[in-house]
């Protein structure tokens, strides 16, 4: 049973009946101090300006219509200028107790999105070599926004967009092509700007033992192919390493093959939005919002990049994706504008395509900026970090902080195993549970869901944010913001071990509340597990 939610939807609908039609913002949650309920709202005073009326007579006229039976409130009371405060009765927690138990690994699933369709866009880095910081962040906070929203009822498709169609490319199936000339002794000058990473000459190696010099009289367009092939293949592989997969790639190239980036701008001239200016092509995006409108062909008569981005994302909406999402990083924040009115020029709706930004990501060790991997001597990649503290500390890591605010990771701080690591802190009340739960079964003796005798405060508190599981995996989904998930599971595992610390779990010398309280660490267990799979991270049964 999700108490809180269930509350506030008999406040809505009450105030419905007294006349209040707008969407009032108001809030239902646990009040700081126990004595003033389990739960509290401050909806009487939200209507005081619309209703004209003193605050705690709004607050009385909603008690007296508030239905408690259904909400499974025990008492009401009013406090202070309107706050209505609202007390659980002990058979709303046996239900929310039988609920979890009986879920176990489905507790948190819900229907809410009905099979609608997203598509996640999201690391898309150019095959041209290893992924970054930046890349690892999207690629944990990707994954767990779409672990999320399939959680609570959307079907979704996670793709990688492949750029594999501008001059990186070139520069890479030059820099290959150089680099195996070099490999069979042949004096080829490598290109000034091309790429001169180990691994491209690794690379020209293979390909000399495999082909000798089979390969000389091969088109660029060959090496051009395999590179890519070999990037994306590492890709895929360290993606893989860091439990990230992904169902669909789609390449840049395929774009300009199939005519589709030749299509946009004539479908966008034919309504109206675009003009010529300066022998270029102008699309009018101001229309739709922007702060200016946009070059889609240039006065040499090339494209800019942001013409095959409407191809792209004229594509994605085609399959029929009910709402496009796309992660960014930082640089990218003046982009989202322009593809808004790409989209509504389509005839698409705006809000059918949306944006998480990220920001930057710093690494500290001895309290020092890290820049460079003691291994290559160069920039950390997402390999290098996960070799470091381990894919769990990373995953979570990138989960627990806003995608708004810029990300530092304390590499020293991520692999103690003490309190002060927050993953840790958390893997450690799961392992706990298990403990607990391993020592119980050796009195084989029976669950008991009822939840009677769990009277303690530290009891109420537990089972009250156990409670509020459902509600945070739908704003966290909603939202796209996977630190709401991890930030609930942080309070729940300092609940739990605030709750161990006091009560005695395992009582030889009172088993029936042994009973109850070794459910409650089983609910624990169980909303942890889940909660730690749809950020990625492994709920370990001992530490």
């Amino acid at each position: 049973m999700d108490i809180p939610s269930n509350i506030k939807s008999e406040i809505s609908r009450i105030i419905k009946q007294m006349g209040v039609l707008d969407d009032i913002s108001f809030v239902v949650e646990i009040p700081k101090d126990s004595s003033n309920g389990d739960y509290a709202s401050n909806v009487a005073m939200q209507l005081t300006k619309i209703l004209r009326k003193n605050p705690r007579l709004i607050a009385q006229d909603i008690v007296d219509n508030f239905n408690k039976e259904i909400c499974g409130i025990e008492k009401i009371e009013i406090a202070g200028p309107g706050f209505i405060n609202f007390f659980v009765s002990s058979s709303s927690f046996s239900s929310l107790i039988s609920k979890v138990i009986e879920k176990q690994d489905e507790y948190g699933k819900q229907n809410y999105g009905q099979g609608k369709k997203y598509d996640v866009e999201f690391v898309s880095a150019n095959p041209t070599g290893d992924l970054h910081l930046g890349h690892a962040w999207q690629a944990a906070l990707g994954d767990s926004i779409c672990n999320l929203l399939e959680n609570v009822g959307y079907d979704v498709t996670r793709e990688y967009y492949v750029n594999d169609a501008g001059v990186q490319i070139l520069k890479l199936s030059q820099s290959i092509y150089a680099r195996y000339q070099q490999e069979l002794g042949l004096d080829v000058a490598f290109p000034e700007d091309g790429y001169h990473g180990a691994d491209i000459i690794a690379f020209a190696k293979q390909l000399k033992e495999k082909y000798q010099d089979s390969l000389l009289d091969q088109p660029l367009s060959y090496f051009r192919k395999i590179g890519i092939e070999h990037e994306l293949e590492k890709i895929v592989n360290d993606l893989s390493y860091f439990r990230v997969k992904f169902d669909v790639f789609s390449h840049e190239v395929m774009l300009y093959e199939k005519g589709w980036v030749d299509e946009i701008i004539p479908e966008l001239e034919k309504k109206g939005y675009i003009y010529y200016q300066d022998n270029a092509t102008w699309f009018k995006t101001t229309m739709f919002g922007d702060d200016k409108d946009r070059v889609v062909k240039k006065s040499d008569g090339t494209y800019t990049y942001f013409l095959p981005d409407i191809a792209y994302h004229r594509y994605k909406l085609q399959r029929g994706f009910d709402y496009l999402v796309n992660i960014l990083g930082a640089d990218h924040h003046g982009y989202i504008h322009r593809m808004e009115a790409a989209v509504c020029a389509l005839g698409y709706q705006k809000d059918q395509i949306q944006y998480v930004i990220h920001q930057m990501v710093r690494l500290i060790k001895d309290g020092e900026e890290l820049k460079l991997s003691k291994r290559t001597g160069k920039a950390y990649t997402l390999r290098d970090l996960c070799d470091e503290i381990g894919v769990n500390a990373a995953r979570y890591q990138f989960a627990s902080k806003n995608p708004g605010s810029h990300m530092e990771i304390d590499i020293d701080l991520a692999v103690k195993q003490s309190n002060e690591n927050p993953v840790y802190y958390v893997q450690y009340a799961h392992a706990r549970c298990c403990s607990i739960i391993k020592a119980y079964e050796k009195l084989s003796i029976s669950d008991d869901t009822s939840g009677t005798m769990l009277t303690n405060s530290k009891e109420i508190a537990l089972l009250k944010h156990i409670g509020e599981f459902e509600h945070v995996l739908l704003d966290a989904a909603l939202s796209k913001a996977p630190y709401k998930l991890t930030n609930y599971l942080y309070t729940l595992a300092s609940l739990f071990h605030t709750f161990y610390n006091e009560c005695k779990v395992i009582d030889q010398e009172n088993l029936p509340l042994t009973a109850q309280r070794v459910v409650l660490a089983k609910m624990t267990r169980i909303v942890i597990k889940n909660g730690l799979k749809l950020i990625g991270v492994q709920a370990l049964n001992e530490m």
